[in-house]
């Protein structure tokens, strides 16, 4: 049964994104003050690189959930709620630098990657400076526990980048290894935001747990999501129709899809898709089978539980205007068009 929720009455005629952001817009002004001011340097070419991603900031979804889940704990965000918000924006877009390295990606959000602009040498490097701004703005907290939530995260992210890396050899198909990617890659920073901003007001490990556990749901929300862009085309969200295949990823609509037929030529064209020796005509073939055979409604009711899951877990928390909040960032993670 899905979750009843009140709406409070100032959310009414928002957009989404406005009704997230609103109980905690000052405190997003201030976050945004400090996260421009680690993007100034007197070298020309780092300049000139900090100063197109801080123009092309997108909706800033990470540093919301962190102070939100501070907000639901302890009334106010302080200021190493502030400092761990943008820690966390740090690490996720030296995150971004360096995976348009490794997926050798020529766009994102629209423009040149940084590695497409200006080298791969430059990315290395510019990456490398964004997530020294992340431990920078880390140690403003002087929380020890801070360092490893963000050490681990950092862990779970690269061990997850080289699963999939291997996973694109390996000729089985199945569940298992798409979520454990899923949960290293996208699902493992969602948490450390959530987990990071209980802990910037609260001590109680029961709470810290709960957000921990929602925002790692949340982000398995946020890359089934993702995945499901991927078998629709939208020049908006910036890929064609089957670029994951492109790249010898198999997401969970495809799998499902092949699982629960058992097609041997679907299975297949799907493991010469791991090759990375396929046409886009073969593409487009796999991908017009995933839909036919309920991967996408799959996929979808898979989302909606863990958004289910997401919201039970704020149960234990009392109403307030950031908890309803945190009720519409799920919602929005889930129904967003890119």
């Amino acid at each position: 049964m899905k979750k009843a929720v009140t709406l409070y009455p100032k959310f009414q005629n928002m957009d989404a994104l406005q009704q997230i952001r609103q109980p905690i817009d000052a405190e997003m002004s201030r976050y945004k003050q400090v996260f421009d001011s680690y993007l100034v340097h007197s070298n020309p070419i780092l300049q000139e690189v900090l100063g197109k991603i801080s123009r092309r900031q997108g909706k800033m979804m990470r540093p919301m959930l962190t102070l939100l889940c501070a907000k639901v704990l302890g009334g106010e965000a302080n200021d190493d709620t502030i400092y761990t918000a943008a820690t966390f924006e740090f690490f996720h877009t030296a995150s971004l630098v360096h995976d348009d390295i490794v997926d050798e990606s020529e766009e994102r959000r629209g423009q040149k990657s940084v590695n497409n602009a200006y080298g791969n040498q430059v990315a290395v490097l510019v990456g490398d400076f964004i997530l020294a701004n992340a431990l920078l703005c880390a140690a403003k907290t002087r929380s020890s526990r801070l360092i490893e939530i963000v050490s681990t995260a950092a862990q779970n992210l690269a061990s997850g980048e080289l699963l999939q890396l291997n996973n694109v050899q390996n000729t089985a198909i199945g569940y298992e290894v798409y979520f454990d990617i899923i949960k290293n890659k996208t699902a493992a920073l969602f948490s450390a935001c959530a987990e990071g901003g209980a802990l910037s007001v609260s001590s109680d490990e029961m709470d810290i747990s709960a957000m921990r556990e929602f925002g790692e749901s949340v982000g398995i929300c946020f890359q089934i999501r993702d995945d499901i862009f991927d078998y629709y085309h939208d020049s908006q969200i910036g890929k064609p129709t089957g670029n994951d295949m492109k790249e010898g990823k198999l997401t969970l609509p495809v799998i499902h899809a092949l699982l629960a037929t058992g097609n041997e030529e679907m299975l297949s064209l799907a493991r010469k898709v791991k090759t990375r020796n396929v046409s886009q005509e073969e593409i487009n073939l796999l991908v017009d089978f995933t839909k036919k055979n309920g991967g996408i409604e799959y996929a979808i009711e898979v989302m909606n539980d863990y958004a289910d899951k997401a919201k039970s877990l704020l149960d234990r928390f009392p109403d307030s205007a950031a908890k309803q909040a945190l009720y519409t960032f799920v919602d929005y993670v889930i129904n967003r068009s890119l």
